[in-house]
């Protein structure tokens, strides 16, 4: 499948639709650190996870995909520039244009920016160094395919970690990002790389591409994520990303 129309999500008998028939492919790179969180993250989202391998343009039929972190690559030339040219992601940006949501983690959201499916570029975090700490950030559109399930202005808190976390770009293209409402998430409370006007995540014109620097795959299980308002560790800020997709997956489906 290369359109946005999800091929696998179907109706139940008594009408509803199951978000387990949506499937959402995880690509690996070379150097990929972050793809099976993000596989479990779909899965305790209530989808099926899909490995997707940078040297096959195949797609298998997903409905949605995910471009994790990690360094892939090696990050050589720069962070992204050559998973931009792996055989999958000739197929993944064709897939975008036609409609077909699209998150972009970390490395992902370079990949993205390379692949000029979003404005912009990535370059080292101002102070050179690579940081890795919880992030608050304030969501500012909850119309796109991955942040429906959030409310405008929430302030959720998920992990940050990287060394080319500093997104850039000439100031009529930020003026269009924000004039536009393209402006997905802010940072909260301090810049941690740099990023031109506190930008941590931004969307395409249609809203089902959508890039951001921390990592919402760290938290999405009690336990294991960020601290919460319900104690250490308890932060699930990160399972909504995934839970918005199969819901919009879902309202596709049944238009």
């Amino acid at each position: 499948m290369t359109g946005g129309t999800p091929a696998a999500a179907s109706a139940s008998g008594d009408g509803s639709t199951r978000l387990g028939g949506a499937r959402v492919g995880v690509v690996t790179f070379p150097g990929t650190l972050d793809d099976r969180d993000a596989a479990r993250a779909v899965r305790l989202a209530g989808g099926t996870a899909v490995p997707l391998w940078h040297a096959d343009a195949d797609l298998h039929g997903v409905d949605a995909v995910v471009l994790p972190g990690g360094f892939s690559y090696g990050d050589y030339l720069r962070a992204g520039a050559i998973s931009r040219f792996a055989p999958v992601m000739g197929s993944v940006v064709d897939a975008a244009r036609g409609g077909m949501p699209v998150l972009g983690i970390c490395n992902g959201f370079q990949v993205l920016a390379e692949a000029h499916l979003l404005p912009g570029a990535m370059i080292k975090n101002d102070h050179r160094a690579f940081l890795c700490r919880e992030q608050v950030l304030a969501v500012e559109n909850v119309d796109t395919a991955w942040t429906r399930e959030f409310a405008q202005g929430e302030r959720i808190t998920i992990p940050l970690k990287n060394q080319d976390g500093q997104f850039v770009a000439d100031e009529r293209t930020l003026d269009e990002l924000e004039g536009e409402g393209r402006v997905v998430f802010r940072y909260q409370g301090w810049n941690p790389n740099g990023s031109r006007r506190d930008i941590a995540g931004i969307c395409n014109a249609d809203g089902n591409v959508v890039g951001l620097m921390p990592h919402p795959e760290h938290a999405v299980e009690p336990g294991f994520g960020p601290d919460g308002p319900h104690g250490p560790r308890t932060g699930t800020d990160g399972l909504r990303f995934f839970t918005s997709v199969l819901s919009t997956l879902v309202r596709r489906s049944a238009a």
